[in-house]
Parts: structure tokens; sequence; C-alpha cells
């Protein structure tokens, strides 16, 4: 496995130089900035992010606006107790896409978010807490408690929210297997320790962001 600097020198090469790459890295939120997000944002981005998953992203941009009038601006005590005549009425909505299996999502998600408010505060105190060495714990929390949140719905959840982590991408895929963490895309328990344990070694080195650290691993790789 390369130092995480070797790892960049690829990357910054790739990409036209240090400051190039440098300008490429995503910014993330600090703990107390993640905590005072709502919960309504938090089921907000969830919803947005189980959308996008599989679907044209832009069509989901485009229609936001819709899915925030439609949902009511995504209160979870609202939507945990979603109604047989919410639904109906959803599946008419043309303001939003209207798949019903992730619209029900929505309700599921509600659920899970008012659960993580009795447990931590509120679920942006959760996620806040949370930490960069037990990232994979984070995403399994997701993945169990709520609807719809593994594969990488979970991850990019999280990163388009704020919070910093790693997004196990094809090219971050390609990365770790090049570097001998892994031999295919990990799902496993044991495959997923390794790439936190990877990511944690790079992080000791480095001192950066996991979230800077999978970006770099992804454009150390193709084009």
């Amino acid at each position: 496995m390369r130092t995480f600097d070797e790892i960049w020198a690829i990357a910054a090469a790739r990409k036209g130089g240090d400051d190039a790459l440098e300008a490429m890295l995503p910014v993330m939120k600090s703990p107390d900035e993640l905590a005072a997000i709502g919960d309504d944002r938090i089921l907000s981005m969830m919803t947005r992010m189980v959308f996008c998953a599989g679907f044209n992203w832009k069509v989901i941009e485009h229609k936001w606006a819709g899915f925030e009038e439609a949902f009511e601006g995504f209160d979870p005590a609202r939507w945990h107790f979603m109604s047989d005549d919410d639904l109906d009425s959803l599946l008419k909505d043309t303001r939003i896409v209207r798949n019903g299996p992730k619209i029900l999502t929505v309700r599921d998600n509600a659920s899970f978010v008012l659960d993580l408010a009795d447990r931590y505060g509120s679920a942006a105190r959760a996620i806040a807490q949370w930490p960069a060495s037990d990232f994979i714990g984070l995403l399994d929390l997701l993945k169990k408690g709520g609807s719809r949140l593994g594969g990488n719905t979970g991850p990019y959840f999280l990163r388009f929210l704020g919070k910093d982590g790693f997004v196990i991408s094809q090219d971050v895929t390609a990365a770790l297997i090049r570097e001998g963490v892994v031999d295919k895309a990990p799902t496993g328990k044991a495959a997923m320790k390794a790439v936190q344990q990877a990511f944690d070694t790079w992080q000791a080195e480095s001192g950066r962001p996991l979230a800077h650290i999978s970006r770099t691993l992804s454009y150390s790789v193709g084009v």
C-alpha cells in the first residue's frame, strides 16, 4: 500500500498539479455546523439521495423545489404518519418523481430520523458526533436503520450533508484494489474493515479529512 503522499503525487500529476488538485477537494462541515442542521433537512437530503439513486440526477435537481412543496418541507413528525391518502395523492403529484417504493422511504426514513432524535437529541447530532475512525459503523447504521440508504446512497447522503467520510465509487474501488487493500468491490464486513483501516492509516499520515483522501484516490485512477 502506497503512502498518502505517493497517491497524492499520482493524482496531482493527473489533474494538473498540487494547486489544481487541492482546489478540487470537497469542503466539509465542522461537527458544530452539522449538529445545527434541522432534522427536516436531514430527511430532505436522505430523500434526495434515494431518488437520485439509479436515476438522472439532473432531473431530480430540476424538480427538487417541487419535492419540497409536495412533502411540505420534510417535517419528520408529519411524514412518520404518512397515510394511504397521502400516498395516493403523492402518486398523482406531477411535482415529484412518482415512484411508489421511493415515496414510501420518506415515511420509513422519517421514523428513522425520529428514532435518532430520541437517542441522540437530533439526527444531526448523531451524525455530527460519529467518529471518523468508525465511519463504516455510521454507514451500517444508515443501511440497517434507514430505508434504501445502503450501497453508496448512504455515503453520498453524508457527503452532500457535509459529513466527513469516504465514498467507495468505481474509481475509489479501483484505487483500493491497486493498493492491495481489497481484491474486489468491498461489500462484506471484513472488506469494509480493511477499507476503514486503510483510510485511518492515510489520515494519520496526512492529517486530511477522509473525504479528501477518498477524492484523491478517485483522481489517482482513470482519465
